[in-house]
């Protein structure tokens, strides 16, 4: 679909570095499907639904993809790739892992549609990785059986994901970015602009 709104368009580098980001995200995912899983075991075992703190790693691509490239359809588009590059490279969840990032992505995308992708704030980060964390928690009542589980165990897991969503793809979301920005590397971006626009002392204009 043809995006007439120009400050919508994508351009051929919107489209190049929602794919590194994707890509980057996916190795990253990888990476966590050991680590973090492991310790969303541990912690599981202990109370059932306390697992949720540790998936917010797996929700920082569509975050980030927002962030940075400021267009519909970033946050699905990065964080779908991600989640394919970590179901090519052998996720135990396999195909799975694809919903699981469409879920996560249009939860983020969401937040940023809201605010018709005008407010980059720290606020909407930590709402967009809420929203992903939400996208996960619906579709793993249906996928992983949740629906199944006690009230009790959703309502932990649900708070849980969120507040991981909330600090580790929010939170830690935006940072990056701000860090990205300070070096220069996204000068052609709004986070760029916003950075060059407060060394220049001048107002931003939201993007």
């Amino acid at each position: 679909m043809c995006i007439r709104d120009r400050s919508n368009s994508w351009r051929v580098i919107d489209i190049v570095t929602a794919a590194v980001l994707g890509v980057a995200c996916g190795l990253l995912f990888v990476l966590w499907n050991g680590v973090g899983y492991a310790g969303y075991k541990a912690i599981d075992a202990v109370t059932p639904g306390l697992g949720g703190l540790f998936t917010g790693i797996w929700l920082i691509g569509g975050v980030l993809g927002g962030l940075i490239i400021r267009k519909p359809g970033a946050a699905v588009f990065v964080e779908v790739l991600a989640a394919s590059v970590s179901a090519l490279l052998g996720s135990q969840w396999a195909i799975e892992t694809v919903y699981s990032g469409l879920a996560q992505g249009l939860g983020a995308e969401l937040i940023f549609l809201i605010f018709m992708y005008k407010r980059f704030s720290l606020d909407v980060a930590v709402l967009s990785g809420i929203g992903a964390g939400v996208g996960a928690f619906v579709l793993e009542l249906f996928t992983s059986g949740n629906l199944a589980m006690s009230l009790s165990y959703n309502l932990i897991y649900l708070v849980c994901t969120a507040i991981s969503g909330a600090v580790l793809a929010g939170l830690l979301g935006f940072v990056l970015v701000k860090a990205l920005a300070k070096t220069g590397a996204l000068d052609r971006f709004g986070a760029g602009r916003e950075r060059l626009r407060a060394q220049a002392g001048t107002p931003n204009p939201g993007r």
